[in-house]
């Protein structure tokens, strides 16, 4: 039998959903999607985008420490593993599913995933990701009183902001080896990962979420996979995207890739650290090769259709 190319898959917003309903309905499409996948050779690491996900579990937590006093508001840490058990549940059980309809009984299971964190980063003195409900001026002044940071979002209010460092090792790496070379379906790193800092031995949860993408380029890279593929909202790559001379890129290496990247030629919160990635892992992996496409467009950026391919 053929041996099964390995693949990290990095799922965006759009194959979730932004609702429990709503993701329902999405990871259905989704699973089929990557049940074709498997169909076509690939062995499957599954990582997968949280910031709706997150969101909502740090609200409720947030909402429920109003109401009951007694009941303690949830870290972003402990936000972030009820991320990844949610998101990852709702994956693996429709996957399964997906699969067993098609004759295929391979286990799908998903890690809680530690990605250790710099606590020296510049991200946590610069935090820049907004999470959490709109709050009053009131409750801001309180926030910042515990020495956390918001910012004032003109017509809705104050809403925290917290740190984006960059991954630095994932804990749970030899457990999700161990599984993808027993032919197993793999999903890890949910959200970038559960932030933690490493002190003298003991792992605490940091106040800080990971770019999902950095956390793709860093597990393809571990494993040494054939391939990483990144779904996103866009069937492939733009120069210059969202202006009237936006152009298709199709196919890129990765000096051509930096030297876009030092022009400025990539959105810098969308665009940007998924191509940062790419170049992370085909570094480590120069025999790699990556793939940028939607979810709607995978099938026929396969066949060289759409989507832009990233080498080495």
């Amino acid at each position: 039998m053929e041996e099964k190319k390995k693949i990290v898959v990095a799922l965006g917003h759009d194959a979730l959903g932004y609702t429990t309903e709503k993701q329902r309905a999405a990871v259905q499409k989704t699973s089929r999607v990557l049940a074709d996948l498997c169909e076509a050779g690939y062995q499957l690491v599954i990582t997968h985008s949280n910031g709706p996900q997150v969101s909502m579990i740090h609200k409720a937590m947030t909402e429920l420490h109003r109401l009951y006093i007694d009941y303690t508001t949830a870290p972003m840490s402990v936000c972030s593993a009820m991320s990844q058990g949610y998101v990852g549940y709702d994956i693996q059980n429709s996957l399964r599913a997906e699969l067993i309809s098609r004759g295929d009984s391979t286990t799908v299971a998903t890690i809680l995933t530690q990605v250790s964190v710099d606590p020296y980063d510049e991200a946590f003195y610069n935090p820049s990701k907004k999470i959490g409900r709109y709050m009053s001026k009131e409750d801001a002044d309180n926030e910042i009183k515990k020495g956390n940071y918001v910012v004032e979002v003109p017509g809705k209010g104050w809403q925290r902001i917290i740190a984006a460092p960059k991954p630095l090792e994932i804990l749970e790496i030899d457990a999700i080896r161990a599984l993808v070379n027993a032919g197993e379906i793999v999903i890890a790193c949910g959200g970038g990962g559960i932030p933690v800092i490493v002190q003298e031995g003991a792992l605490r949860g940091a106040s800080a979420v990971i770019e999902k993408d950095a956390i793709a380029g860093k597990l393809a890279s571990d494993l040494s996979v054939d391939e990483l593929m990144i779904l996103t909202s866009v069937p492939c790559v733009y120069r210059n995207f969202g202006q009237e001379n936006q152009e298709a890129i199709s196919r890129m290496n990765v000096r051509e890739a930096e030297e876009l990247i030092e022009a400025g030629a990539f959105g810098k919160t969308n665009m940007e650290p998924k191509i940062e990635a790419s170049i992370e892992y085909l570094k480590a992996v120069p025999g790699g090769r990556v793939l940028i496409t939607k979810l709607d467009s995978v099938s026929d950026a396969l066949g060289g259709k759409t989507g832009t391919v990233i080498t080495a």
